[in-house]
């Protein structure tokens, strides 16, 4: 144990950071010695402040934490390191990520002057540029919604609102099925074109019309939260050929390509052999006709980007911010990355 009851790393003192990445279905916690060792790791469910409120958000986070201060052999409370590196879905705008800086700091998880709290689509970022000692790039997250976010060594950063229709926003898995819905019920009744969404759709869920699907969701025999399960029916009937369906995997591709284009733009990237980093469920499923749109559109508008999927679990770009804040040395960034592969 270090001071105050914090967990000790291999030098004796406490651990360095408490990271932590927060999407809408999970959180992940760890905390990582100064020399880049990881004492412990946690999990809990999604972080949704639009839906549950700050507090008890942040309590849904400090679950995670709990369990990794268990990991680590802890017993007593915290303060657990020297600084918390939190990147959170749901925190939009500085406006945000500072309310949930100052809520965060209350739980004196660390010192209340050392809590940074930034966009979860900035652990996917860093985590994809793990291997830089100045990183820089672009990276695209498209899960259950989409974002963008890029960096510069010096500090810099592009990002976007990414709050929906509102803020300019097209597609992630929840826009995608809505469409899909949209186009199917419409097909079935005549209004629309044709399409094979409105028997693939319903077929899903064991039911035989789009009518009796969208009555289902209406009355709320099925949950609003399952319709998720049907972007995989998307691509798949957008395989087969559908051109509606098709035309939906296709926009997504668009938007993806302009939002990185336009972030490389900003942060005089389109010259630079800069990545652009791949992440979310929608772009790591490997969705032929998704992949290879993005990849054409980025050749004409980034022709020197390098496009590639981030495999890496974001807690360890949340780590990997903290120990950039703290000034850790490259051997302690190399130590997290082999850690987590």
């Amino acid at each position: 144990m270090g001071a105050g009851g914090g967990p000790t790393g291999a030098g004796g003192g406490p651990a360095a950071v408490l990271a932590v990445d927060a999407g809408n279905s999970k959180t992940d916690a760890a905390l990582v010695a100064a020399d880049g060792s990881v004492l412990g790791r946690g999990r809990s469910g999604g972080f949704q402040p639009q839906l549950t409120g700050t507090e008890a958000a942040v309590d849904e986070l400090e679950r995670a934490v709990a369990a990794a201060a268990a990991a680590a052999g802890l017993r007593g409370g915290p303060p657990y390191a020297d600084r918390v590196s939190a990147c959170l879905a749901n925190a939009d705008f500085p406006v945000e990520e500072e309310r949930f800086a100052r809520v965060i700091a209350a739980r004196r998880w660390a010192a209340a002057d050392r809590v940074l709290v930034r966009n979860d689509t900035f652990a996917v970022l860093r985590a994809g540029l793990a291997g830089a000692d100045a990183p820089a790039g672009v990276a695209v997250v498209c899960g259950a919604g989409i974002n963008c976010a890029g960096m510069l060594p010096d500090g810099r950063t592009a990002r976007f609102p990414a709050i929906g229709r509102i803020s300019g926003d097209w597609g992630g898995g929840v826009h995608l099925a809505q469409e899909a819905l949209w186009h199917a019920a419409r097909a079935e009744d005549g209004r629309g074109e044709p399409t094979g969404l409105s028997r693939a759709l319903p077929r899903h869920f064991a039911l035989g019309s789009m009518a009796a699907l969208v009555e289902a969701l209406h009355l709320g025999e099925l949950p609003q939260r399952r319709i998720h399960e049907l972007v995989p029916v998307l691509f798949e009937t957008s395989e087969a050929g559908d051109p509606v369906a098709a035309a939906l995997v296709d926009r997504q591709a668009d938007e993806v390509v302009a939002m990185a284009a336009v972030a490389l733009a900003r942060l005089d990237l389109l010259g630079a052999r800069a990545p652009v980093l791949l992440g979310g469920g929608v772009l790591t499923a490997g969705h032929r006709r998704l992949d290879a749109r993005i990849a054409a559109g980025l050749a004409e508008r980034a022709p020197l980007a390098a496009v590639r999927v981030v495999e890496a679990p974001p807690v360890l770009g949340a780590a990997l911010l903290g120990l950039d804040a703290a000034g850790a040395p490259v051997a302690a960034r190399a130590a997290l990355r082999a850690h987590f592969g």
